[in-house]
């Protein structure tokens, strides 16, 4: 985000001050977005990863309304001038992640050795990952981030969970890793439901703002540590950071730009 009014912001240099303190702190996998925001050219939000090289990027499978108004509900005072607009204009404004655009991505960071994070918010975006395994653009294990409860895409009922979960099943095979997300307060119920059948979870304030109901989350940490304590009442093991790296083949943190 710009630093100076928190709008999103796919510029590389802003990424640099901050991503080699966090590989000097932690032994963490550091994920960038290919994503950015709608607003944004699809060679825009390719520039950090195409410039640092990270060991993963998330790509979107599909073009898709992207409907954020409904928060217009709860919040009624902004601090910047640029966010009532935004979220006012996505009732019109359509995420556009094109057949070329997704392959332009695979293809422009193919040389670079990043693994991708494959944001699947609808059933139709299994099918879309699977046309580019079937090419050969992307190899496997492909890892499968299914996203529920975004307005526009599938919704966030334990059936839709469980559909998601059978399609790549029956169109991967042995050739994936799955994980979900959950928006809003979604995002626990979510991660529970896929644990409990064998999945991965991912969390943070990029997908909500909340820990706890009515409870805004002080960070993303403290999300991370409710669903730690939910993955330790399943009595389910947490990969470290290079068990993490050999789940998904990644190149490794010696090989990344920053």
């Amino acid at each position: 985000r710009d630093p100076a009014d928190g709008s999103p912001s796919q510029d590389p240099a802003l990424f640099r001050r901050f991503l080699p303190e966090i590989a000097r702190q932690c032994d963490v996998v550091i994920n960038l977005t290919t994503g950015g925001a709608p607003t944004m050219s699809v060679e825009e939000r390719l520039q950090p990863a195409l410039s640092l090289s990270p060991e993963v990027a998330s790509l979107n499978m599909g073009t898709m309304n992207f409907g954020l108004y409904p928060m217009l509900a709860r919040f009624k005072e902004f601090k910047h001038a640029w966010e009532r607009p935004y979220l006012e204009g996505s009732d019109e404004r359509i995420f556009k992640n094109t057949f070329r655009d997704i392959r332009y991505i695979l293809e422009s960071c193919a040389d670079n050795g990043t693994r991708f994070e494959i944001e699947c918010y609808d059933i139709g975006h299994l099918y879309t990952a699977a046309h580019f395994l079937e090419r050969g653009i992307v190899k496997p294990p492909l890892f499968i981030q299914s996203v529920f409860g975004i307005l526009g895409g599938i919704g966030a009922h334990a059936e839709d969970v469980m559909h998601m979960r059978r399609t790549a099943d029956r169109l991967f095979g042995d050739d994936y890793l799955w994980s979900v997300l959950g928006a809003g307060r979604n995002q626990m119920p979510i991660a529970a439901m896929s644990a409990a059948i064998g999945g991965n979870v991912r969390v943070g304030l990029e997908d909500s703002l909340w820990d706890g109901p009515g409870r805004l989350a002080e960070s993303s940490a403290a999300q991370v540590r409710r669903v730690r304590s939910i993955l330790d009442g399943l009595s389910l093991d947490i990969a470290t950071p290079d068990e993490a790296r050999a789940m998904l083949q990644l190149k490794g943190r010696a090989a990344v730009g920053f």
